[in-house]
């Protein structure tokens, strides 16, 4: 089936700009349109080549039309205009279809996700140096909605990325002559897993990633929001796992899913010793309770006779990025404090 073929209707009646701001086909029949607030008429075309224009009817979310012909006229006004609209022969078949999704250029942010307090809209970490990512974000509670398209790519300036979705609209391909990237939406909706395919781990960085998401609710409207990063910068852990090697003594080592060889990819490890029973490591705030430990593979640890709980985590040692979350062993009687790490 041909696709709709998008024209601008030009109004007269003002001297104002009325004509919507920007389009692009975002998919096979769907058009994403970009407006500023002011009334902007967008026509659809059904064919290219019509025979009877007469024999043309027109459907919007189903609902018949008072308008015929081979064109249609949507009057865009603010952020109403969006839609499943059809075009059907005389005897009700479907000759074409499209969906026309309204994006606010003015604000674009804050209604269909929501900011949290202390970060962005947008929230990417990386396990590891190897080329593997994941944004998540929160929808608004009155407003979920789905992804829309997704963008990713090595910034560069002379190449284009082209993205595409299969069937299912959950995995996603984006290309460009920097970079090739592979992703795939989380089956809640409140994430998106990519895959950097050309990434080499022991090779430096020169291309930040740029990741899009455009996300829509079930009225037809569109948000945009991007990041734009180095892996190194998003880099975070997985939790260190502890364990009591005997009555006192605890041992922990590198994450399993971190980049390998750790001489390569060293982690350093903060370790706080609590003289009090906890249920969770969260508001440590006795900085001289810690005691920071460079190593290679694995770390062993006599605790202090009185220390009842152990929280450990760890931190890539040459980039400036995050710690892992916190990881908590409990302990019952413990002797003396020495600590020795197996390389």
């Amino acid at each position: 089936m041909k696709l709709f073929v998008f024209s601008f209707v030009c109004a007269f009646l003002h001297v104002t700009r009325q004509n919507p701001t920007q389009r692009w086909s975002m998919k096979p029949h769907v058009l994403l349109v970009g407006v500023d607030g002011t009334l902007g008429p967008l026509s659809l075309s059904c064919l290219e080549r019509p025979q009877e224009e007469g024999d043309i009817s027109w459907r919007k979310n189903g609902e018949e039309e008072a308008q015929r012909g081979n064109t249609y006229l949507i009057k865009l006004r603010e952020l109403l205009g969006g839609g499943n609209y059809t075009c059907h022969g005389e005897d009700g078949s479907l000759l074409n279809h499209t969906e026309v999704l309204i994006q606010d250029n003015a604000t674009n942010e804050g209604i269909i996700l929501v900011k949290p307090k202390d970060g962005d809209y947008l929230h990417c970490a990386a396990q590891n140096h190897n080329g593997e990512f994941r944004c998540s974000w929160r929808w608004h509670s009155q407003r979920v909605g789905k992804v829309a398209f997704i963008k990713a790519w090595r910034f560069s300036h002379d190449s284009d990325v082209e993205c595409s979705v299969d069937g299912g609209g959950q995995r996603w391909t984006c290309s460009s002559g920097q970079s090739d990237f592979g992703c795939s939406v989380d089956a809640d909706g409140l994430g998106i897993l990519c895959v950097d395919q050309r990434r080499c781990p022991s090779a430096e960085e020169r291309r930040m990633i740029h990741f899009t998401v455009y996300v829509r609710t079930k009225d037809f409207l569109v948000e945009s929001y991007s990041k734009y990063f180095y892996l190194s910068q998003i880099v975070k852990p997985d939790k260190v796992t502890i364990r009591k090697v005997n009555a006192t003594l605890i041992e922990w080592s590198y994450p399993s899913s971190w980049s390998s060889p750790y001489s390569y990819f060293p982690l350093t490890f903060q370790i706080a010793q609590l003289t009090g029973r906890r249920k969770t490591c969260a508001h440590l705030s006795r900085p001289k309770a810690f005691k920071t430990s460079t190593v290679h593979s694995t770390c062993r640890l006599e605790v202090k006779r009185r220390v009842k709980a152990v929280c450990i985590r760890a931190k890539d040692v040459l980039c400036d990025s995050q710690w892992s979350d916190w990881s908590l062993l409990s302990l019952r009687s413990n002797k003396k404090n020495k600590l020795n790490c197996q390389n």
